[in-house]
């Protein structure tokens, strides 16, 4: 009897051309997760505000990483994870993958798998650490594709890795390609979200008890699904492997949109923060992508550096994701056999 496996990564328009772009953002940003408002504010927001200005300015970035060979990183890369995991699993599992928004799509990619009548399906949400709008949002929707069919098999379903060992190996040897010691600060630097995600999930399960301060350094029953919390615990396992002590590192966030309160430090604001300290040549790690993509390829390597370099500093140096290397691919065998 065969087991099924679904990756499952965010998404990334079909080319980076402003329709396609504008596709992706709407399907996106319409998400009830993704922008947690009331669904009339929504709608005004993204469909009458945000798209509009934001789709041409996007599909000059996404142009500027799109591959003429590979097409999207993003895709390129779980494409790839996804036949080396085939091949490292063998023939008694069904590997497929899937993108949130966009192509392909969870529908296909579950009924694909159906077709194979397997005797449990696993999935697994390619984000290491736990948020509503990325992995709520992804298990809604494979909950809401499952449940028309006659026969619902054994699931299994990963809801976050942030702390597994094998995964936070993986990006020790990544960084193992660099000389730590060349550098003057490490940043761990991971996509934001606005402070009211974090405090909705610590109100729904950690009793309120959220202040979004120092609360998130250890984890507990109370915060083990805050994002904050998750980000924290990678860092230290990742660090740990590296010997980094603590005042060598600074975990910060990423991408924020609007003018609504995101979770801090503001990586922008820790670049000119460590200029002010002296420090000429950072490493940055993106823990919260398992492949390269927008954000880091282009946000990191490109904005951040320039915006660095303005600061008074001379580089940053992004360790890159785990896209389909080796060890990765093994880590997450692990998971789908264990």
């Amino acid at each position: 009897m065969k087991t099924g496996v679904l990756l499952i990564n965010l998404g990334t328009p079909d080319n980076p051309s402003t329709p396609a772009v504008r596709k992706y953002l709407t399907e996106f940003l319409n998400d009830r997760r993704v922008i947690d408002i009331s669904a009339l504010g929504r709608f005004f927001l993204v469909n009458l505000f945000i798209i509009p200005f934001r789709s041409a300015k996007s599909s000059k970035l996404y142009k500027q990483i799109w591959s003429s060979e590979k097409g999207s990183p993003l895709l390129y890369n779980t494409t790839q994870l996804k036949n080396k995991l085939q091949t490292k699993l063998g023939a008694d599992y069904v590997v497929e993958f899937a993108m949130r928004y966009q192509s392909p799509s969870i529908k296909n990619a579950l009924e694909s798998l159906r077709q194979q009548k397997p005797q449990r399906i696993v999935v697994i949400p390619l984000y290491p650490q736990y948020a509503s709008s990325s992995t709520g949002s992804t298990l809604e929707k494979v909950f809401d594709e499952i449940k028309g069919w006659e026969v619902i098999p054994e699931l299994k379903l990963y809801s976050n890795f942030y702390d597994n060992e094998q995964v936070t190996d993986c990006y020790a040897e990544e960084a193992a390609k660099f000389n730590v010691a060349n550098y003057d600060h490490v940043l761990f630097s991971y996509h934001g979200l606005p402070e009211r995600q974090i405090k909705k999930a610590s109100a729904c399960y950690g009793d309120n008890s959220c202040f979004m301060g120092n609360c998130c350094e250890t984890i507990t029953d109370k915060n083990q699904y805050c994002y904050r919390a998750n980000c924290y615990k990678t860092t230290q396992l990742i660090a740990k492997k590296l010997n980094l002590p603590k005042e060598k590192y600074t975990i910060c966030f990423q991408s924020r949109l609007g003018r609504t309160e995101w979770i801090k430090p503001y990586t922008d604001q820790v670049l000119k923060e460590r200029v002010a300290k002296g420090d000429k040549k950072i490493l940055a790690f993106s823990p919260a992508f398992v492949a390269d993509c927008l954000e880091t390829i282009y946000e990191i390597s490109e904005e951040y550096n320039h915006a660095f370099k303005q600061y008074g500093g001379e580089k940053i140096d992004l360790v890159p994701s785990l896209n389909s290397n080796d060890s990765w691919v093994n880590a997450l065998a692990e998971m789908v056999t264990k």
